[in-house]
C-alpha cells in the first residue's frame, strides 16, 4: 500500500464518471516506480480522514513536471454517495492511500464481452452477413428512408 501527502486539486463530474486530480508537490516522488506500474490500471484509493472509505478507480494518468506530479483517476458514476463525501476535501492538502486492485478495466466498467458478427466485405463495399447472425425488421412507413 502506498500512502501519499497530496494537494486534492479537483473533483469534476461528467455524465458517466467523476474525475479526481491530485498533485504531489516537489521534485521527489515517493514510490515513483510503483505508481508508474499502477497507472493505466484499476486501483483501490482512499482519502484518509474522509468518510468516503475505499473505492475503486481507474488510475488514468501520471504526469511529472519540475514542480509537481499530477495523478488523475476516473471513478464510475455509480459511486455518487462516496464522491459527495469527498467534495469538502477538494482544494486542500490530504493524505491518500493507493493499492492495486484485482479488477481489470473491462470488469471495472462492466463491459460485456461479445463474440461479434462474422461478415465479408464485397469489392463494391457492400457487406454480406452469414445467415442467422442478424435480422432486420422493416417498418413499411420508413421503407424509403436510409439510415
Amino acid at each position: 500500500m502506498i500512502e501519499l501527502n497530496v494537494l486534492f486539486k479537483k473533483i469534476q463530474k461528467d455524465d458517466k464518471k467523476e474525475v479526481l486530480e491530485f498533485h504531489v508537490q516537489g521534485d521527489e516522488l515517493p514510490y515513483s516506480q510503483e505508481l508508474v506500474q499502477m497507472a493505466g490500471n484499476i486501483v483501490c484509493i482512499e482519502v484518509l480522514d474522509s468518510e468516503a472509505g475505499k473505492f475503486g478507480a481507474e488510475f488514468k494518468s501520471i504526469q511529472r513536471d519540475s514542480k509537481k506530479t499530477t495523478l488523475k483517476f476516473n471513478v464510475k458514476g455509480d459511486s455518487d454517495e462516496q464522491m459527495i463525501k469527498l467534495y469538502p476535501f477538494a482544494g486542500f492538502n490530504a493524505k491518500i492511500t493507493l493499492e492495486p486492485s484485482q479488477l481489470s478495466i473491462d470488469e471495472f466498467y462492466g463491459e460485456e464481452k461479445h463474440e461479434g458478427i462474422e461478415y465479408n466485405v464485397n469489392q463494391d463495399g457492400t457487406v454480406e452477413v452469414s445467415e442467422g447472425q442478424i435480422s432486420f425488421d422493416v417498418n413499411e412507413e420508413d421503407e424509403d428512408t436510409l439510415y
